[in-house]
Parts: C-alpha cells; sequence; structure tokens
C-alpha cells in the first residue's frame, strides 16, 4: 500500500535531503516584484504559478504595542469590528461575497501588527483587493454592533487565558518581563480595558492606523504583477494618506536579578516558565538564539525533551518559543508540564541544568548542522505555501525588518557556529535576566448545586 506524505514525513524527508546537499540546496525563492503607490502604499506581487490560488493580505503597522495603558486590547477590537461593514458592502457582506466564491477570509493581530487575509482562486483577487480598498476608508462602526462584539471578544479572552491555565501563565510572564513597555499586556486586553473601552477608542484607533501609508498589501499565488499592479492603482490609490505615527518607545530598563512569582488556578499538573529577555532581528545574535532554540526543544532529539521527558520522565511536554521578527527586543522562554506525581523543583532544576550545559560546552557540530537543518527545512516549507510565504513577508514588513532579510535568513543560520550558540547562551540565559513562573495547581471546584424545586401547594 503507498503511503501518503503527510506534513510531518515531508518535513523530515526534506531535513534529510538538506542534510545531503549542505550549502547547496534549496533556493528561497524569487524577490517580489515591489511597488510604492502615490499614497505611500507598499505593494509586494510574488508570482507563483503552480496552482490555481492566491493569497492577499494588508498588513497594517499597529498591534497591542501602539496601544496605552487603560486601553489594552484595542487593536484586536478593532480587527474584529473591520467584519461589521460599510456603505458599500454592510455587515456580513465581506466574509458572504468571499465563501459565495470558493475563498476564506480571517484576520490576525499580534503585538506588532494587524493583519487581513483572503485565500480565493487566482480569478478571484480583482474582487478581494476591491472589498480591503473598501474597508481601508469605510469602515462604519455602530455602538451595538460594538457593544455586541465587545461580549464575544470578552468570552475569547475566558477561552484563552481566563480557562485556560497555561495561557495565563504566559500572560503573566510577559507582564513581569516587561513593566513599563506594551509587551507588558496581553493582545487581547484585560477584562477592565475592554470595560472601559468606547467607540470613540476605535474610531480614533482607525483613523490614525488604517491608512495605506501605514499598510503594505501582499499578493503571493498565480498571478501576473505587471497586469495586476494597475488595478490594483485604480482601487487604493484612490484612498488619501493618513496621519504617519511613529512610535519609538524607550526601551524597557535592564532588569537587575531574577523575577520569581506563582501562580495558582485550577488545574491538573504543574506547570513551569523560564524567560529572559533577548535582542530582536537587528541583532547578529537573533540568529544563534533561533538555533539556540531548535537544539533546546526541536523535536523529540531535541536536549529538553531527551532529558525531562525522555530519560528523567520528569515531564509530560517541553518546548520553547522565540520570535527575532519583533519591532522591539522580546522574550525568549521556555517550559515544562510537569508528570503527575514528579515535583516541581527538580523540574526548574533540570532546565537550568540544560541551560547551564549549553553555556558551559559548545553543541557538537552534528547537533548545530541538525539543529541548521531542521531550521532551514521549516523555512522552506513555510516558502512552498503562498499563505504562509506571505505571511513572513508582511511580518517582515511591519516589524521593521523588510522583506530582504526573508530571503537571507538560510544564508545568515548557515553562518552561525557551535561557538556563537554558546556565547549567545552566555549571554542572554543568565540568572539575573531570567523571570521564573510556577503555576500551582488547584483541584477543580465542585459544581454548585442546583436549588431544591418548591411548591406552591397546588397538585
Amino acid at each position: 500500500m503507498i503511503r501518503p506524505i503527510t506534513t510531518r514525513t515531508w518535513f523530515a524527508c526534506l531535513a534529510g535531503m538538506l542534510l545531503i546537499l549542505g550549502d547547496h540546496s534549496i533556493s528561497m525563492g524569487a524577490d517580489p516584484n515591489e511597488s510604492i503607490l502615490s499614497n505611500g502604499m507598499k505593494v509586494l506581487l510574488i508570482e507563483v504559478p503552480k496552482a490555481p490560488v492566491a493569497t492577499v493580505q494588508v498588513w497594517y503597522k499597529v498591534g497591542s504595542r501602539n496601544e496605552v495603558m487603560g486601553r489594552a486590547g484595542l487593536s484586536h477590537m478593532l480587527e474584529h469590528m473591520m467584519f461589521k461593514g460599510t456603505a458599500r458592502y454592510p455587515k456580513g457582506s465581506f466574509s458572504r461575497i468571499i465563501r459565495k466564491n470558493g475563498g476564506i477570509d480571517n484576520a490576525f493581530t499580534g503585538q506588532d501588527f494587524t493583519a487581513y487575509f483572503e485565500n480565493v482562486a487566482a480569478d478571484r483577487v480583482g474582487l478581494a483587493l476591491e472589498l480591503e480598498a473598501d474597508r481601508m476608508q469605510g469602515l462604519l462602526l455602530d455602538h451595538g454592533e460594538f457593544q455586541t462584539e465587545r461580549d464575544v471578544v470578552k468570552e475569547e479572552r475566558r477561552l484563552r487565558s481566563e480557562d485556560d491555565p497555561q495561557g495565563a501563565l504566559v500572560e503573566a510572564l510577559f507582564a513581569q518581563v516587561f513593566m513599563s513597555h506594551p509587551y507588558h499586556w496581553p493582545v487581547i486586553g484585560w477584562f477592565a480595558d475592554l470595560d472601559a473601552m468606547a467607540i470613540e477608542d476605535l474610531q480614533r484607533h482607525y483613523d490614525t492606523f488604517y491608512s495605506p501609508n501605514n499598510a503594505t498589501l501582499i499578493v503571493v499565488g498565480d498571478i501576473k504583477a505587471d497586469s495586476l499592479l494597475p488595478i490594483i492603482k485604480r482601487l487604493f490609490e484612490p484612498i488619501p494618506r493618513g496621519p504617519s505615527p511613529k512610535q519609538t518607545l524607550p526601551p524597557e530598563p535592564e532588569q537587575r536579578g531574577e523575577r520569581r512569582f506563582l501562580l495558582k488556578r485550577e488545574a491538573q499538573v504543574p506547570f513551569v516558565m523560564m524567560g529572559f529577555r533577548i535582542p530582536n532581528y537587528s541583532s547578529e545574535d537573533s540568529y544563534a538564539l533561533d538555533l539556540l532554540e531548535s537544539i533546546l526543544s526541536h523535536g523529540k532529539s531535541s536536549r529538553l525533551y531527551q532529558s525531562l521527558v525522555y530519560d528523567q520522565k520528569m515531564a509530560l511536554a517541553v518546548g520553547a518559543d522565540y520570535s527575532l521578527l519583533q519591532t522591539d527586543p522580546g522574550l525568549f522562554y521556555f517550559y515544562a508540564l510537569v508528570n503527575p506525581g514528579a515535583k516541581i523543583e527538580p523540574v526548574e532544576e533540570a532546565l537550568q541544568r540544560e541551560v547551564a550545559r549549553l553555556q558551559n560546552e559548545p553543541p557538537s557540530e552534528l547537533e548545530l548542522q541538525r539543529a541548521k537543518n531542521q531550521v532551514e527545512a521549516s523555512r522552506v516549507f513555510e516558502q512552498d505555501s503562498n499563505f504562509r510565504h506571505a505571511m513572513l513577508m508582511g511580518q517582515a514588513e511591519t516589524v521593521g525588518a523588510g522583506w530582504r532579510r526573508v530571503n537571507q535568513f538560510v544564508e545568515r543560520i548557515r553562518t552561525v557556529t557551535a561557538h556563537d550558540i554558546q556565547r549567545v547562551a552566555k549571554q542572554y540565559l543568565t540568572p539575573d535576566n531570567r523571570t521564573t513562573g510556577i503555576l500551582i495547581p488547584l483541584p477543580s471546584k465542585p459544581p454548585e448545586s442546583a436549588p431544591s424545586a418548591t411548591h406552591d401547594g397546588k397538585s
């Protein structure tokens, strides 16, 4: 029987192929066709004719980083309201039209960006562009719709944080690490801020940040850039240039000692997290940190999995997270989900030992090459998808790195040495730069019993 090639199988085969090919491996793809419209909007068009489909994405340079204390969650709330209609396309029309034409649409908000996308057949790209141009300038903000959508976002917050102990711990970790920078608050916002939010706040946010000169339009797929660009100009150039919001934030003050906190929530098992402040894409160290994350946490051959899950059997799951594509210096964190019956302290000590091991001796050449293969295979696989390719370009453009850094990524990764990884481990993963959060599980509360029925004396 022929076994189907799954994503995981393809990824493993590609990683092995990269090991064989070495420095003569797969190209990262052609450069996009880049244009700047007269109103300042950047346009990136990438021709990928392998299938008759395309993705259309509009990236705005606004996220939770662009909010102020007391109005956390404003960017995410506005993302929800962007689907509430315009004079030309009333509420519900946008998604209904896309679906009717065989496509899908959605949006997402991060710390540094808000992005909207449509994945459509190649001959429907013009329709998606028309809809995006319409809501870039014509959004109608209705008070009643805002009240309803705020309840939706609050329920979303309950699911993501209030009812998810691990999500709550991640949220608390960022709040402890970033004391003054807007990365302090969650993208979805706090309940108090959502309650205090007004329709006027949303209108001000829209008027300030939703303008063509604060946006990047990306189309990747079976398109012809020369014929599509005139359509884009016709649809988007009539939209007037808006403000040029420049938000230069002071750097987060230096951390001068480990921070620790406990979070007690209803949960099944404890959860341990360690976070370290690290640089973003603007530092060459970011590439070594990316490989360090792979060595620690990618796959069952990673150091954390081998030590804590396989050998010592003290953790159910382990992992790490780091994104070099951020506007400001961010957070490198790793975690362990403690095995039932295991104690928290040995798990924390085991995490610290793995950090110390990297600091005391560099990874072997074989381990380093495996990590490079994993990172490169992941990047090649991402760029094989129209959607993921556009996402990489959009994120790089929006945070200030520029799309060229995406195509240079593998080349930069290949230059990292084992001693570079040891050096960044020593420089950034230090006790004084560490914030440790521990989730202490509480037993579930018994369900409240329903009040007993009363009788009014009637038979």
